[in-house]
């Protein structure tokens, strides 16, 4: 068990989802998302929910990886901090998912654990 965390379009009238990228015990991503989750309304646990992710929310999320900022964040299954591990990692997909923006696809994150 543990925390798996994935990245995932949709395109805008389709169903079919395409995974973009995944994650396992990254913590403070998770908190990172779970704040924007509960931002734009979330309530309860955070816990096999999605937050569609906007292209200001994504550059905010670059901003966070390269300032080292990422909320600290742990969890009964989630690991320990994983920013410098996930690095390159979190700015590819942060890459991918302004692309898939910009094509007008939408773009969420969620997680389980």
């Amino acid at each position: 068990m543990g925390l798996d965390q994935f990245a995932y379009t949709i395109d805008v009238g389709v169903e079919d989802q395409q995974d973009i990228s995944t994650w396992r015990k990254h913590p403070n991503l998770q908190g990172f998302m779970e704040a924007l989750w509960r931002a734009k309304g979330g309530e309860g646990e955070f816990n096999c929910q999605a937050v569609e992710l906007s292209k200001r929310d994504v550059l905010d999320l670059v901003i966070a990886i390269t300032t080292q900022d990422l909320p600290e964040t742990s969890g009964f299954f989630f690991g320990n901090d994983a920013d410098a591990y996930y690095k390159e990692a979190d700015l590819e997909f942060c890459n991918k998912a302004l692309k898939l923006l910009e094509e007008g696809k939408k773009v969420y994150y969620s997680s389980w654990w």
